[in-house]
């Protein structure tokens, strides 16, 4: 199992380079494997794309871009929020393609009702819409999705609205994501391949008692970090990789 490739995916809007320095260090944790970090099409290096309106098909397009490069099946995912909706729809559909998933801070329909599943949804929907100041736009993404205090320094703001203004994500792919999100429903019966849940008790974004509801659905594993945001990998990456190495090494 070792030498299974790992597959990462973002969420809504974000694309590879956020994983940041999360990205080589869970390669690091995991040598004889592959790891790639895939952009969901509309944004990074696929902004130019039309983002699907079905998770299923943002699915789709992960598994032929694996194809094209030549990476075979069985893969591992491990993914976040909108991410861990499209691994959920491609453990489903193509359940001999997933030998594992780990998926983080999730929340999906039917197992927790919408006032749980994007608590501060005005603010979310300004944020992907923004085309003003990226620096104050990333400050308040930051905000949301950041529990580990950073003062003064501002420099992970510039970083990002650096991302932003190089590989913009256009006003209808955003909604085009959204729309996706809100129609997409998980399977009732699990999934066959193993399920690691992680989840941010303090996370303000996606509420905790969604992961605790899948888990319960599906009986899978499940571990809560006590402090970190929705953005588990930036405000505690080795603890992501510690839980994940304990289970998939």
């Amino acid at each position: 199992m070792s030498g299974l490739a790992w597959v990462l995916l973002r969420g809504l809007t974000r694309e590879q380079r956020h994983w940041g320095a999360f990205a080589t260090d869970f390669a690091a944790a995991f040598p004889g494997a592959p790891l790639v970090t895939l952009d969901l099409p509309g944004n990074g290096a696929l902004n130019g794309m039309r983002s699907p309106t079905r998770v299923g098909a943002m699915a789709a397009f992960c598994r032929s871009e694996l194809r094209l490069r030549g990476i075979a099946p069985p893969y591992r995912i491990l993914a976040m929020s909108l991410g861990a909706m499209v691994a959920t729809a491609w453990c489903s559909e193509h359940p001999d393609e997933i030998a594992g998933a780990v998926l983080i801070n999730t929340s999906l329909r039917p197992f927790s009702p919408a006032r749980q599943r994007l608590k501060p949804r005005g603010a979310l929907l300004r944020l992907a819409l923004s085309r003003h100041d990226a620096i104050a736009s990333e400050r308040v993404v930051i905000a949301l999705t950041s529990n580990t205090p950073r003062g003064d320094d501002d420099s992970l703001a510039r970083q990002w609205a650096t991302y932003r203004r190089e590989r913009p994500v256009s006003v209808a792919n955003a909604l085009r994501q959204l729309w996706a999100a809100a129609r997409f429903v998980a399977p009732r019966a699990p999934p066959r391949a193993r399920v690691l849940l992680l989840t941010s008790a303090r996370d303000r974004l996606v509420d905790t008692r969604c992961s605790h509801a899948v888990a319960r659905a599906w009986r899978c594993e499940l571990e809560s970090h006590p402090w970190a945001g929705h953005d588990l990998p930036l405000d505690d990456g080795a603890w992501v990789i510690d839980a994940v190495r304990r289970r998939f090494a």
